[in-house]
C-alpha cells in the first residue's frame, strides 16, 4: 500500500518531526508499505479556485495527482490561531472527494496549547468525514511542551500514542483492502 504522510504545512519542524516518528512505526508493521512524506514547503502552491487541474501549475497537479493516488493517509498539521493551516485547507480543496473515499487516513496535530486538540474534531474530522474517509478514532495531539528547543521529540508518552496510533492504523488498511469505493 501507498501511504503519504503529509505535512499540512509550510513553516516549522514540529509536524514534520512527528511524521518522521511515525514513518518509523509503520516501517515496523508487519505488511510492506510504500511511504512519501509530502512538504508542501517544497511545492509551489496555488490558490486553488475551481479551475480544472490541468489549468494549474506542474507542482499543483504533482501534488493533487500524489493525493489521489495514495491508498492511506497520515495527515499531520500544526493548528494556527485556533484552526487548521490555510495551506492544508486549500489541499483539500483541490482534491477530488472521490480520491479519498474509504481510504484509511490517521491524524496528528501540534498546537501551543493543551486545548487546541479540539480543531482536529471540529475542523479536520468534518472535512475527512466530507470524503468519507476511514479516520481512526485516535489521534495524536501534541503541544510545545513535548518538544525540545530544537524542535526533536522529547515526551515518551506521546511516542508512545504514536505507536499505538499506528497499530490502529494497520487495522484500518487491512479493513479498506476489502472495500472498492463507486466511483
Amino acid at each position: 500500500m501507498k501511504i503519504l504522510l503529509l505535512n499540512g504545512t509550510i513553516v516549522g519542524k514540529k509536524t514534520r518531526t512527528l511524521l518522521d516518528e511515525i514513518d518509523k512505526y509503520i516501517q515496523l508493521l508487519p505488511d510492506d508499505h510504500e511511504t512519501k512524506i509530502i512538504d508542501l514547503e517544497n511545492y509551489e502552491l496555488q490558490f486553488v479556485d475551481g479551475r480544472p487541474v490541468e489549468e494549474y501549475n506542474q507542482d499543483m497537479q504533482r501534488l493533487i495527482q500524489e493525493i489521489e493516488e495514495a491508498d492511506a493517509y497520515v495527515i499531520a498539521t500544526p493548528i494556527f490561531q485556533g484552526s487548521i493551516p490555510g495551506t492544508l485547507k486549500n489541499v483539500f480543496d483541490a482534491v477530488s472527494p472521490l480520491a479519498m473515499r474509504y481510504k484509511p487516513v490517521t491524524i496528528i496535530a501540534n498546537g501551543g496549547t493543551l486545548q487546541h486538540h479540539l480543531v482536529i474534531e471540529n475542523q479536520l474530522n468534518p472535512i475527512l468525514n466530507y470524503f468519507r474517509c476511514m479516520v481512526t478514532p485516535n489521534y495524536v495531539y501534541t503541544h510545545t511542551n513535548h518538544f525540545s528547543t530544537d524542535g526533536e521529540l522529547i515526551d515518551e508518552d506521546v511516542r508512545s500514542r504514536l505507536k499505538e496510533m499506528t497499530i490502529v492504523f494497520n487495522q484500518y488498511l487491512q479493513m479498506s483492502r476489502h472495500l472498492e469505493p463507486d466511483k
